[in-house]
């Protein structure tokens, strides 16, 4: 993949790049500092124009493209490629629930396909050009490749397309209160925590978060409040469609070295998601990571920052504590204000600074003192972050969809504090994407502090090819000469063999992936 530092103009993959010749599509052109509130976009012209490019000037002061209007496809089918993923799968329910007909196909059944059919949401199983057979407008994910048979099935009979970015973005404008939550970790769990406090709170925003949470009833909310909240991921600069009122940076690290040229290439592009941000709207920026930080010296915004390792930042918190199951219990102090005491369900101290971020971001939405702290209080976690799954022979099995070394040193110390240092911990890691793990061949190495043992199975190719100069029994060599405890377990039936030849009751076993590495858990239970 062509890396966007090498790019003469930044390509975002916004349409289908290759529209038939004569094939008529909208062109909208706005200033896109100034702007917010979008009317959304004036519009210019009708005319043929390479839809796959945005143009910004140095500064990113204006911004060129061609936009589908989503509004244009009231009544007319919507065709989803890869309706199973998280943010697709929302999407397409909030679609659904604003009247618009979808269906859409993915590659094997989920727990995502199986909701959207029992909500009456055709799903097809299996990628097939014949799927856009029919099909007014079809929306996939930046992840799927030009050359994608259904895509060039769409460029062949002239179907427009639209990325998932592009349709989140149009979702989003027209709300008083946009909020994205970024960062290389923790955007799901901190999504879901702000969506809580304001549910609690009778906002009744409108919620889009790439996992599932029991207080919405999965991924997505169609609220009737002012309040529009989201992730807002830097994939493929993808949180360029977003022009937010607020936006929280929990963290800026190294990740998606495939697309970005380095991590400075990393860091301009958050700063110019941040430079997006309304006139007069607000970035809450983590004081606690330096790259973070960094963007209230390379924005026009106002800035919050939060964080726990300094009392000067705007939010803090003091007398943090843990209990025996690593959940923390504070004092926030906002502006130097205390508000009532927290106490989190959530394991982690990370989840304090997530908390605090929350705090911010409520603030500055007029929600009460007493409700962000009950709202907090109440907040149980999402889906596949350190959830625990079930219990077999005695041994608890927790899963986390986290896929990045960094995001493992996080989570890793927590499985070994429920298995206490009487009993062992093993982590099965299934690394996702070939590009990911040569990029952080060297953070696998250090990121599983606390485990007893850990199980690598084959590398999810995911979007990827097999490129032949990595594999799984590589990173178990280099694990194994750190002196990491590391055995090549390949599938899933591999893993079950070593794993209950090993455990004891009183053991807990940690999956940890992105990939297809949760179903693991649940080939255990059965």
């Amino acid at each position: 993949m062509q890396k966007r530092g090498e790019l003469k103009h930044e390509q975002r993959g916004c349409i289908n790049p290759t529209f038939s010749a004569g094939f008529q599509t909208f062109c909208f052109f706005s200033l896109f500092l100034q702007l917010r509130n979008f009317s959304p976009f004036e519009f210019l012209s009708a005319l043929q124009y390479n839809v796959n490019q945005r143009f910004f000037t140095a500064e990113g002061e204006y911004f060129a493209m061609t936009q589908i209007r989503l509004t244009d496809y009231k009544g007319k089918q919507i065709h989803f490629i890869g309706i199973g993923g998280s943010s697709m799968s929302g999407l397409a329910e909030l679609l659904v629930g604003a009247g618009y007909r979808v269906r859409g196909d993915d590659r094997a059944e989920s727990h995502s396909t199986v909701k959207l059919k029992e909500e009456g949401i055709e799903v097809i199983i299996g990628h097939d050009p014949k799927n856009v057979h029919g099909a007014d407008l079809v929306i996939y994910t930046a992840a799927i490749p030009e050359d994608n048979p259904e895509r060039q099935e769409c460029v062949r009979l002239g179907i427009p397309q639209m990325v998932r970015a592009d349709l989140l973005g149009q979702l989003s404008c027209g709300y008083k209160d946009s909020v994205s939550v970024c960062g290389t970790h923790g955007k799901t769990t901190t999504t879901a925590m702000l969506s809580t406090v304001l549910m609690d709170a009778d906002c009744d925003p409108t919620i889009h978060i790439g996992g599932e949470i029991d207080r919405i009833g999965g991924s997505v909310h169609a609220g009737h409040g002012s309040a529009f909240v989201t992730e807002a991921c830097e994939f493929q600069a993808s949180f360029l469609t977003l022009h937010p009122t607020l936006a929280i940076v929990l963290n800026i690290d190294a990740d998606h070295l495939d697309f970005y040229k380095d991590i400075t290439d990393i860091e301009n592009t958050f700063a110019k998601f941040l430079n997006q941000i309304a006139p007069g709207g607000t970035a809450v920026l983590c004081g606690d990571n330096a790259r973070a930080l960094s963007m209230k010296d390379r924005i026009s915004a106002n800035v919050l920052t939060y964080g726990l390792s300094d009392s000067a930042f705007d939010c803090t918190a003091k007398d943090v504590l843990p209990d025996s199951a690593m959940n923390f219990s504070f004092t926030p102090v906002y502006k130097g204000e205390e508000l009532p005491r927290v106490t989190l369900k959530v394991p982690g101290r990370h989840n304090v600074g997530n908390a605090l971020a929350v705090i911010c971001a409520c603030k500055l939405l007029g929600v009460e003192d007493d409700k962000i702290v009950s709202g907090l209080n109440n907040f149980a976690g999402a889906h596949r972050r350190f959830e625990l799954t079930a219990t077999v022979d005695g041994v608890k099995l927790y899963h986390d969809y986290g896929h990045n070394p960094a995001e493992f040193t996080t989570v890793v110390p927590l499985g070994k504090a429920v298995a206490g240092k009487d009993h062992k911990l093993f982590v099965v890691c299934q690394p996702h994407t070939y590009s990911r793990t040569k990029a952080l061949f060297n953070d696998y190495l250090t990121c599983f502090d606390g485990a007893d043992e850990v199980l690598i199975t084959d590398i999810f190719a995911a979007r990827e090819k097999d490129p032949g100069d990595i594999h799984a029994t590589m990173l178990v060599k280099a694990m194994l000469e750190k002196g990491v405890p590391a055995v090549y377990t390949p599938d899933f039936d591999a893993c079950e063999k070593y794993l209950r030849a090993n455990w004891h009751e009183g053991d807990v076993m940690l999956s940890l992936g992105c990939g297809n590495i949760n179903q693991l858990n649940d080939q255990l239970a059965k």
